[in-house]
């Protein structure tokens, strides 16, 4: 099976409508992880993913009569993006069953091929099932996303590509894994060509039916499966994909969302891109693997395998992927409820980029605060803590804490009814380091912070949220104070919002 795999991928039709893509060095995450890593940016597909390989070989391959007749796929989403554009190119009608919670960018840009789309279920295998009862219906011939030898001959040309590309010695590939489409034919190849390269699936630890059919030693159905990476939400891997991973691939890695994320900017420092979470799944993993194996000085591939995201995912990328790098820390600090603690505090912090920062007045004794900080190792964590215990403020490290992540971070607060004379003021401070302790510097010993919350959203000014309780004769120099700062700022006192959720029981 092996040199009809190699026979099948050599003879396979996808040039009609595919492009060679291109091989690219990561210079920035060769540097960072001390190994050459190559992309191999299948993002820059027609479809912006590498489906339409293995999707056009299948249906080229049909007759006359058989496209008269349509074809039907499911599809998460960029398999029928490689399927319709098949469709497109070879005059036939497309049917495409996908998850109602496909992205809608993948969506529209089937029907804009002029598909017919049916939404249906939360899983390929949800449409898979409504696909193949379309299909005997209407005599339509289904085309496989992965578990069809002419597909999976057509994603191996992935691999044909990167050898040719890349004839110096390569130490491993990696892959992402949903049905084991891709990484069947790739492998296949890659073995009978260069056995000496390691072939490496990388899996979601949500979705990982192949790494736990190999390690079983028979295909196993997931109960549920994450959606984040959609594009490999797969319950079930293939059964002619998973006899070739048995016999081809040499291991599969499981990688979370942060590690997802992570890799999107990774690849984004590189060379501009945006990739969706599956489309960075090999990235994420192969640095996961090479951490795992202390790899140094070797030479990697991973395969960037598409770029159907939806914008209003990336503010959550964005957030995750500093947890996913392990370049920034969550921690929550204990203060003691003391004029000049607060100030103590922040200097305490020093030069470092503070992410975040969320605090309201709790009780009389002592105060919680939020805050996230960028670090460059997490053993900075650790002597942070130390430095504050010296002080007398007492840090726990919540970088780990999915709730703390996912939830907390965005729901301190809440009324404080001893804060009485609390002022609430909208600040844009200057994103610089010691714009905070120049507002601190500047308050009267007499005022007390009552509130305080800051996120950085990467432009140039940082918005600022803060409650600050000043006695009513202070106010002439309290407008002083704000005068002298120069920092653009709205009242916010009487806002509706601030009322019915932070303010105090009286404003409330």
């Amino acid at each position: 099976m092996n040199k009809d795999y190699l026979e099948r991928t050599l003879s396979a039709r996808v040039y009609d409508v595919a492009i060679e893509s291109p091989l690219e060095h990561a210079p920035n995450l060769s540097r960072r992880i001390g190994n050459t890593v190559y992309f191999k940016r299948e993002d820059m597909q027609p479809v912006f993913s590498f489906k339409i390989r293995g999707a056009y070989n299948k249906m080229v391959q049909l007759s006359r009569a058989d496209l008269e007749r349509g074809v039907i796929a499911a599809s998460a989403g960029n398999h029928a993006q490689g399927v319709a554009m098949a469709a497109q190119y070879l005059k036939c009608r497309a049917t495409i069953v996908m998850p109602a919670t496909a992205p809608r960018i993948k969506v529209d840009a089937v029907t804009r091929r002029g598909a017919e789309v049916v939404l249906i279920g939360d899983s390929y295998s949800d449409c898979y099932e409504h696909a193949m009862k379309l299909a005997a219906q209407s005599g339509a011939t289904f085309v496989h996303p992965y578990d069809d030898p002419d597909v999976i001959a057509g994603q191996g040309t992935v691999a044909m590509e990167i050898l040719r590309q890349h004839p110096d010695p390569i130490d491993a590939v990696f892959i992402p894994v949903g049905g084991g489409g891709l990484l069947a034919g790739m492998a296949a190849y890659i073995k009978r060509l260069r056995p000496e390269v390691k072939v490496i699936g990388v899996e979601p630890t949500d979705a990982n039916a192949m790494y736990l059919s190999l390690k079983l030693g028979e295909r196993i159905t997931l109960p549920q499966v994450g959606i984040f990476a959609d594009g490999v939400a797969v319950k079930q891997v293939g059964e002619e994909t998973f006899r070739l991973s048995q016999e081809f691939v040499d291991d599969v890695i499981l990688v979370d969302t942060d590690a997802m994320c992570a890799a999107i900017k990774d690849v984004f420092e590189d060379n501009r891109s945006i990739l969706e979470p599956a489309g960075a799944l090999a990235i994420a993993g192969m640095k996961a693997w090479a951490a795992r194996e202390g790899a140094q000085d070797k030479t990697f591939v991973a395969i960037a395998s598409g770029a159907n995201m939806n914008f209003d995912r990336l503010r959550y990328v964005a957030e995750q992927a500093e947890m996913g790098e392990q370049r920034e820390a969550i921690m929550v600090v204990t203060v003691p409820e003391k004029p000049g603690s607060f100030r103590t505090f922040c200097s305490l912090i020093g030069a470092r980029n503070v992410t975040e920062f969320n605090y309201r007045y709790a009780k009389e004794s002592e105060a919680h605060v939020f805050v996230g900080l960028s670090i460059q190792h997490r053993s900075e964590v650790v002597d942070l803590i130390a430095t504050l215990a010296s002080h007398e403020l007492a840090a726990v490290d919540l970088t780990d804490n999915e709730l703390a992540k996912l939830h907390i971070r965005h729901l301190v607060g809440g009324h404080a009814p001893q804060a009485v004379n609390e002022r609430l003021i909208r600040f844009e401070f200057p994103e610089r380091p010691g714009a905070l302790l120049n507002f601190l510097n500047g308050m009267s010993d007499n005022w007390n912070i009552s509130l305080f919350h800051y996120r950085n959203h990467g432009a140039d000014y940082g918005r600022v949220l803060v409650g600050i309780q000043v006695p009513p004769s202070d106010d002439a120099e309290f407008n002083a104070f704000l005068t002298r700062l120069a920092y653009p700022y709205w009242l916010e006192t009487h806002n509706l919002a601030y009322q019915l959720f932070l303010g105090t029981e009286a404003a409330s």
